[in-house]
């Protein structure tokens, strides 16, 4: 599955996009924040404070709890805010 990183937490990771194969263990948005956070210390600042990061699955926003089986893209952002 593909990977995207917005605002922050692109800069915190590295990279825009990458894409990955997370083990069957990693079900759910939830999972794969904690999996991600465990790569590197990189991803682990990316992903500190995982209640404020938001995601996407196929460009549709999901829960943290949501399931990431069949995903062809997920991305992740911080919160956003109008002005």
């Amino acid at each position: 599955m593909k990977l995207k990183y917005f605002a922050w937490v692109r800069e915190r990771v590295g990279m825009a996009e990458e894409t990955i194969e997370p083990p069957g263990s990693v079900r759910t948005v939830e999972e794969l924040i904690a999996w991600l956070s465990g790569r590197s210390e990189a991803y682990a600042y990316a992903f500190e404070k995982p209640k404020v990061i938001r995601a996407a699955i196929d460009h549709t926003h999901v829960k943290s709890d949501a399931t990431i089986a069949g995903a062809r893209e997920i991305a992740f952002f911080p919160p956003m805010t109008g002005g």
